[in-house]
């Protein structure tokens, strides 16, 4: 599904919002193409324009390429266009990458001698509902491992998601329809900052009878179009958490909350962990404390204490987070 913004005024709105704290205008953005197949002036990108930022824009549609191109030229360095998709960045082939696949490399190679700021780049776009929660998880593990778009620093996503996803971003432990292992992972690894609600109703789309093909949802609300920065954290990593082990992080965080009703003893018993008890109370964590009563900061604390531990081995789960991986990747 695709949307097109009814009202004018709302891409200044949120231009403005984005801006609503102290920003270096050297930085650059890279506005991500709306789910095709989108028909629209390309309003929140001449929104950015208009505001003075350099923009680099990927545009997935080759029918679009011509207006963009001219517009580009006409900038004087302002714009720069880019076949491609961001939803297909950096794919997991080997051989040439033909677009509108794109890789990272190529984007930042504009950006190398502006980088001077702690947030390099700034990136807008509105996830593909489709794929929402499949991109959300993507964008975690290639933070968490530092690769891709993150090989160049704390990057920050200004992207819309549907209420529902933000939902479980922000979810709070004992929350139990909404936090999940994706609120525990988002939470420890950025800093999330909801911009802006929008109805759907501010919205209309491609589809023949004008409608909006919304997912429902039972459990959470889903009224809304949700504008929200994600920034890195700048403490992520630690002595305990190194983007060469956060996949092992990510596996069990992803475990530990597939029955959130459990207890963590048993869910690090399970993994031969004989004195499960004595790590639990040096945590200062309970002992009977259920999996998804847990708050995010202690699974890292308690991640990072597996890591330091002498009978802890995470050997047995190499096969494990391998799928992992790959599963989040497809």
């Amino acid at each position: 599904m695709s949307y097109l913004f009814i009202e004018s005024a709302i891409p200044q709105l949120l231009c403005w919002k984005s801006h609503s704290r102290e920003i270096d205008f050297k930085n650059m953005y890279f506005p991500l193409p709306p789910p095709p197949p989108f028909i629209g002036p390309g309003i929140l990108t001449r929104t950015l324009l208009n505001a003075g930022v350099r923009v680099v824009a990927l545009e997935s549609h080759s029918a679009f390429l011509p207006n963009l191109q001219s517009l580009e030229n006409s900038l004087d360095g302002q714009l720069k266009v880019i076949y491609g998709d961001f939803f297909r960045l950096d794919p997991l082939v080997t051989g040439t990458v033909k677009p509108p696949a794109v890789c990272s490399d190529k984007l930042f190679e504009l950006l190398l001698h502006t980088i001077e700021t702690d947030v390099p780049v700034k990136i807008f776009g509105i996830l593909p509902q489709k794929k929402e929660r499949n991109t959300l998880w993507r964008l975690l593990f290639i933070l968490y491992e530092c690769s891709s778009i993150f090989r160049y620093g704390r990057v920050e996503l200004n992207i819309f998601i549907s209420e529902k996803e933000y939902k479980v971003l922000t979810a709070k432990p004992g929350e139990s329809r909404a936090y999940q292992a994706l609120s525990v992972l988002c939470q420890v690894g950025c800093e999330i900052q909801l911009l802006h609600m929008e109805p759907w109703s501010s919205f209309v789309t491609n589809l023949k009878n004008k409608g909006l093909a919304v997912s429902k949802s039972m459990w959470l609300p889903n009224d809304h179009l949700c504008l929200v920065r994600l920034t890195p954290q700048r403490d992520l990593f630690s002595e305990g958490l190194k983007p060469t082990n956060s996949a092992t992080f990510i596996f069990m965080v992803k475990q530990c909350l597939a029955k959130r009703k459990s207890r963590l003893t048993d869910r690090l018993n399970s993994w031969s962990l004989d004195n499960s008890g004595q790590l639990l109370k040096a945590l200062e964590i309970p002992a009977d404390v259920e999996t998804g009563n847990l708050y995010p900061e202690d699974y890292k604390r308690l991640f990072e204490a597996l890591q330091n531990s002498s009978v802890f081995t995470e050997s047995w789960f190499h096969d494990e987070v391998l799928e992992s991986i790959r599963n989040i990747n497809l």
